[in-house]
């Protein structure tokens, strides 16, 4: 029995796959990459935006074999899929998946392999083994006014620190080289995020640790101390704001003002400056930001554009609101036409790539650790510990490649642009230092 899995949304959806693959595995199936020649085909999809929706449809109506979808789903769409699939199932009824693959017809073994008291307890086969994803909590308690993930997810439950603890050292003895911690909110997690990001900090071994995603009204003075003071914890940061402008935000349900979101970002940066040395000191601030918000004026879009000016982003990943059903801001008028709204993207676009440019300017001719993770013609590409995305020519003389996918190097920048870097490699070693000098 050959099975496919497509996954569409966030890295907590990609982490959901990885455990729907080892469980499919323990049930006798094997992976198999011609999607078209398959018994069991499954779309872990995303309910967040209408474009997202109209794709997974297009693509669940070309599928011949038997198909599964799970995700995060809205009520609505759930009726749309259960006319184009054999069947939906909650993530969260992971270990309810041999009852259903029962009932399409296949013959299954190890049926009571899935027991668990939750879905994320289940072991997930990891797709890289370079960086890995560790859910340490799933759901949200916030109910953003655009937003449908309480509606998909449910309310927040956060796994015991000494489980993830247990998974990154596995992870980490078995040479994986970057953790990502995961979670609708990790800044709720409970009982501590600070005392979990500690403890997986203080795991021995050569690797970096990152996080996604966090909301300002719950990070905390000691949050932004720990991580901070974890030197595995790369300087990289991001932090929504989604508007600049406090009626907005309000709009939005988003509590929190922009005086105190700056505050944040400013307690952030002097940490960094307190307590790293060298580059490290600089943490890379990226934030997410949505356009064209049912009411927003033009004078609201350009407090909006004035906070980023101010704040400086290294990063910035901004969207164009559509409403989704179900969320209080699908009843408001949604009367920001989608002309502005691109218009407006763009215009924030620019903004960060200036300020991305001017903060990579400051690593121009500086030495730097980079994780490689692929190769592309003549070049290898990797990321640095302020997550920008770095080149390194693969061939600097007639001996070939210097450096391997996977592997920590030291590099020296060349070059910078505002959403890359160009390196020559000084050093191509498994190093166990991580700190820049």
């Amino acid at each position: 029995m050959k099975y496919h899995i497509i996954t569409y949304g966030c890295q907590m959806n990609r982490s959901d796959s990885e455990r729907i693959a080892n469980a499919l595995e323990n049930l006798g199936f094997i992976p198999y990459s011609q999607s078209n020649k398959v018994d069991l085909f499954i779309l872990n999809v995303c309910s967040v935006r209408q474009s997202a929706i109209d794709r997974i449809i297009s693509k669940a109506e070309s599928i011949k074999s038997k198909l599964l979808i799970t995700g995060c789903i809205l009520q609505k769409d759930k009726k749309r899929f259960g006319k184009i699939s054999d069947g939906i199932f909650n993530i969260a009824d992971l270990t309810k998946l041999p009852k259903i693959l029962k009932n399409l017809g296949f013959k299954i073994k190890n049926t009571g392999i899935l027991k668990s008291n939750h879905y994320l307890e289940t072991e997930p086969k990891y797709e890289s083994n370079i960086i890995a994803d560790i859910p340490i909590m799933t759901g949200c308690n916030n109910f953003c006014s655009y937003c449908v993930v309480p509606y998909t997810r449910g309310k927040e439950i956060s796994r015991p620190i000494k489980d993830i603890v247990c998974e990154a050292k596995k992870l980490i003895q078995n040479g994986i080289k970057e953790i990502w911690l995961l979670g609708q909110n990790v800044n709720s997690y409970k009982p501590n995020f600070a005392k979990l990001l500690k403890q997986v900090n203080d795991i021995k071994g050569d690797f970096w640790i990152r996080f996604t995603s966090s909301h300002p009204k719950d990070l905390t003075s000691e949050m932004i101390e720990t991580m901070a003071k974890c030197q595995k914890a790369t300087p990289y940061f991001n932090l929504p704001i989604q508007s600049g402008d406090d009626n907005m935000l309000k709009a939005m349900n988003r509590p929190y003002s922009v005086k105190k979101y700056k505050e944040l970002i400013k307690e952030t940066r002097q940490a960094f400056k307190k307590y790293r040395k060298g580059l490290e000191k600089e943490v890379a601030i990226s934030t997410d930001a949505i356009v064209g918000f049912p009411g927003e004026t033009k004078k609201q879009f350009e407090n909006t554009k004035k906070t980023f000016e101010e704040i400086k982003f290294a990063f910035g990943y901004i969207s164009r609101y559509s409403p989704r059903p179900g969320t209080t801001a699908a009843r408001m008028k949604d009367n920001v036409s989608s002309i502005e709204k691109k218009k407006q993207k763009k215009e924030l676009e620019k903004i960060i790539e200036k300020t991305a440019l001017d903060f990579n300017k400051k690593f121009l001719n500086k030495e730097i650790d980079v994780l490689i993770l692929e190769k592309k013609k003549d070049f290898f590409i990797g990321k640095t510990r302020h997550y920008q995305t770095i080149k390194i020519p693969a061939f600097c003389n007639e001996a070939g490649p210097r450096c391997k996918i996977g592997e920590f190097v030291k590099a020296k920048v060349t070059e910078v642009k505002p959403y890359g870097l160009q390196a020559k490699l000084i050093e191509a070693r498994l190093r166990q230092g991580l700190r820049q000098g």
